[in-house]
């Protein structure tokens, strides 16, 4: 025998370490060597001629080792074959360990001999490692292992890939992956798979949906990863495929990011139908197919609900993203109550979650609305849940769910994560609801203190747009009014608290109530605001020693302006407001040199008052700057823009506020925006006579031939003692304290009003005379002959008027 491999001497892969790379031996049925291996020689160092021939326990068996020996070669004799650990002595004399298998084989004489094959221990160690591992892939791992040829054909699979699939594993021989998975999920893992084999590029952790043939309702998440096996010679085995069901991982960690998701975008604002809009964005398409939002009735108005409250509710939003499913569905804003023994009203009723997994079949809803039940089966709708909105103990509506394109029924995983959404949607809409109920008691208090109705006036034409801020900015302090005057004078204001909430409307209500008081005293425009500015910082002094919480006054803006229908002249101041913008009949816009003056309540600083003259039928516009800055402008382009507006074409005053709206306003402003127009009316010359008397006498009885002409001219004969008494007092009184010449005046529309005019400052009073008194009856006269009376001031002069109302014949 020589040392290279007999003719019979073979590989199996059933061998624990290959036969070629091991030390291997020959022993005929003599004990004798014929048969070794240069690898024999490299694990012992003995040479082939110093063994063959000789009888292995000579050369190989270490005294005190016989009895081992012999008790491996009976139980060889016994089993025609072993496989063990015995000591062998090497050339050194050395005693190592080797691991053997012994197998019989027959001749092509008949005769046997015994085929030694040995490694040392350690390799025999890490071979039962080796062989260990795979056991484990294909008989105890958790994780599925699949080997497959480069036809991408299955050669064997684990037993977790048989639970897998649903089938024994010896039925996985020879089938590809299209046999137990549904077609997209084949393609795609086959398309992946064929990759790892062309390329060699490994597969890691690549996570893919997928659907078993025989149970197609389900999907699973499987993480893939895979390497390409190849022999020493570098040719393809084929791909070991490794795989691990991650469905509950995948599903948490999908919750998570949902949560996640719904907390950033759900309640971004403070507004009820905005919150409900963006719970339906985010559980669409990412939880449901179609979702609705659906509140109690007063939720939406800002009241909180009764405890036990089924209905009416208001549609809130509605999302889908199934093409027809928004038509089937009631439309956002609509009122309704769900039909009894529905999910919906049970959800109501319990106050807890409804799923019905299963709706084809269910009674409650199909039988309630058979036709619109009908529509939503066909359009593939199979699974629903409903969970109300509870926050703080109070249920304020519900969220109903829908599945029709994923083919999987809703779970109570599902159930649980619809429940966090609501939850989280629910103390949203709770603090919008309280938010709204507050701003909703702010706007009704701000517009309880602006005029509900603008008086109509002869002096000129009105027309006006009041809109609060968005909700998130909170209620303004803008105002506005037109307040009539003596001798069909009116006065124009706007003004602007600076801040919001509350308090700015209720400062505003005190300064709005203060503006009628100071135009009753018909003071000038300039000592109107004076006197505004005087209370302004008076409220802020009184306010800090009251109540250091409080936000503090930190001033107003106001403008202020005064038109005389029979002079044409409008007399006007501002305290850091926004310029009056006057547009001329000839569509012109003409620019008012009207000094801006100090924000009320810094106190101390004069306001400077203009006088401009104007045409018949001129429109002055008095606004706040939050018309003038909405969409980021500056003033200069918000002024702009507003002459570009009022000189467009309109028919109406009305019309033309709406133009200034739709040009300036698209988005809802972040501040109160008010907006005053006025067309200027005459007085026609015939209806106002003025004559000028001497301070003499002769006066009293002048002014009352005067008036009695002019009255018998006009028609109003019946009017006649009542007005020559109250010319005769004033006359009378002019000449007694006053001196110098005497301004008498008539004007005649809707009233008869009589003036007085002279050149003193003193202040008239009505006084109560007694009876043994020659005089002091002259204004009580006057108050009770006349509707109303009174005294304004002018340059170095002083008016005294009294109105008689007319009737509507008398008028003409």
């Amino acid at each position: 025998m020589h040392n290279t491999s007999p003719t019979w001497l073979s590989e199996s892969p059933d061998d624990p370490f290959s036969v070629h790379r091991s030390a291997w031996a020959v022993v005929d049925g003599r004990g004798r060597v014929v048969g070794w291996s240069e690898q024999a020689t490299a694990l012992l160092g003995y040479q082939a001629d110093e063994v063959l021939g000789r009888a292995a326990r000579e050369v190989l068996i270490a005294d005190g080792d016989e009895a081992v020996i012999a008790e491996a070669t009976a139980a060889c004799l016994r089993a025609r074959g072993w496989f063990g650990l015995l000591p062998v002595r090497d050339r050194a004399g050395h005693r190592v360990f080797v691991g053997f298998r012994a197998r019989k084989v027959r001749r092509w004489d008949s005769t046997d001999e015994w085929l030694l094959v040995g490694s040392l221990a350690e390799d025999i160690v890490q071979w039962d490692i080796d062989r260990a591992v795979l056991d484990g892939f294909f008989r105890r791992s958790p994780v599925g292992v699949a080997v497959l040829g480069p036809d991408l054909r299955i050669l064997r699979v684990n037993r977790a890939i048989a639970r897998f699939g649903g089938l024994r594993t010896e039925a996985y021989r020879g089938l590809r992956t299209a046999d137990f998975l549904l077609g997209p999920d084949t393609e795609l893992i086959e398309e992946r798979l064929r990759g790892v084999l062309q390329t060699g590029r490994p597969l890691i952790f690549a996570e893919q949906r997928c659907r078993l043939l025989r149970d197609p309702q389900k999907e699973l998440i499987v993480s893939v990863s895979a390497f390409r096996m190849e022999d020493p010679s570098g040719k393809v085995l084929g791909v070991t495929e490794i795989v691990e069901d991650v469905t509950d991982r995948h599903r948490a960690r999908r919750r998570l990011a949902l949560l996640n998701e719904a907390g950033a975008r759900i309640g971004s604002t403070l507004d009820v139908a905005r919150t409900a809009r963006e719970l339906a964005e985010a559980a669409v398409p990412a939880l449901a197919d179609a979702l609705s939002v659906d509140l109690l009735e007063p939720v939406p108005r800002g009241e909180e609900p009764a405890p036990d409250a089924m209905g009416p509710l208001r549609r809130m939003a509605a999302h889908s993203v199934l093409p027809d499913a928004l038509r089937l569905m009631h439309p956002t804003g609509h009122l309704f109550s769900f039909p009894e023994d529905t999910a919906p009203s049970r959800c109501l009723a319990e106050r807890r979650p409804v799923l019905e997994p299963f709706l084809e079949g269910s009674g409650g809803w199909i039988a309630a609305e058979p036709a619109r039940a009908a529509k939503a089966l066909e359009m593939g709708v199979h699974s629903l849940m409903v969970v109300p909105l509870a926050a703080r103990g109070v249920v304020l509506g519900l969220v109903s769910l829908w599945r029709a394109q994923r083919p999987e029924p809703f779970e109570e995983d599902d159930l649980t994560l619809a429940e966090e959404f609501a939850a989280r949607a629910a103390v949203c809409i709770d603090n919008a609801r309280r938010y709204t109920q507050q701003h909703n008691a702010a706007e009704a208090l701000q517009r309880s203190l602006l005029p509900s109705e603008v008086p109509e006036h002869p002096a000129v034409e009105t027309a006006h747009r009041y809109l609060p801020a968005h909700a998130s900015a909170g209620v303004g302090g803008d105002w506005f009014d037109v307040i009539p005057l003596s001798g069909l004078r009116v006065a124009l204001v706007v003004g602007d608290v600076v801040g919001h909430g509350m308090h700015a409307s209720a400062t505003m209500g005190r300064l709005r109530a203060a503006v009628h008081t100071l135009a009753h005293l018909d003071l000038a425009p300039d000592e109107v605001l004076a006197r505004l500015d005087d209370l302004v910082d008076h409220l802020a002094t009184e306010q800090r020693a009251a109540d250091g919480t409080t936000p503090p006054i930190v001033g107003a803006t106001c403008l202020y302006a005064i038109y005389d229908p029979v002079s044409r002249h409008c007399t006007m101041a501002r305290a850091g407001h926004p310029p009056p913008t006057v547009l001329g009949p000839d569509g012109k816009v003409r620019p008012i040199d009207l000094a801006a003056g100090p924000p009320l309540g810094v106190g101390g600083l004069p306001f400077d008052a203009a006088e401009v003259e104007l045409e018949e039928g001129s429109l002055i516009a008095l606004y706040s700057d939050g018309l003038l800055l909405a969409d980021r402008r500056d003033i200069d382009q918000g002024l702009a823009l507003l002459r570009s507006a009022l000189a467009g074409p309109s028919h109406s005053l009305e019309q033309t506020c709406k133009a200034v709206e739709d040009v300036m306003l698209r988005d809802r402003p972040t501040d109160d925006v008010t907006l005053l127009l006025g067309r200027t009316r005459v007085l026609a010359a015939q209806n106002v006579v003025t004559w000028k008397l001497s301070a003499e006498p002769t006066a009293a009885g002048r002014a009352r031939t005067l008036v009695s002409d002019r009255l018998a001219e006009w028609g109003l004969e019946e009017l006649a003692f009542t007005t020559e008494l109250i010319v005769s007092e004033l006359v009378t009184n002019a000449y007694r304290y006053a001196g110098g010449p005497i301004l008498l005046r008539l004007i005649r529309d809707g009233h008869l009003i009589c003036e007085v005019s002279d050149t003193s400052s003193t202040s008239p009073h009505l006084r109560q005379a007694s009876s043994t008194d020659e005089g002091g009856r002259g204004l009580f006269l006057v108050a009770q002959l006349s509707e109303r009376w009174g005294t304004r001031y002018g340059r170095n002069r002083k008016t005294i008027w009294a109105e008689q109302p007319l009737t509507a014949h008398q008028g003409q």
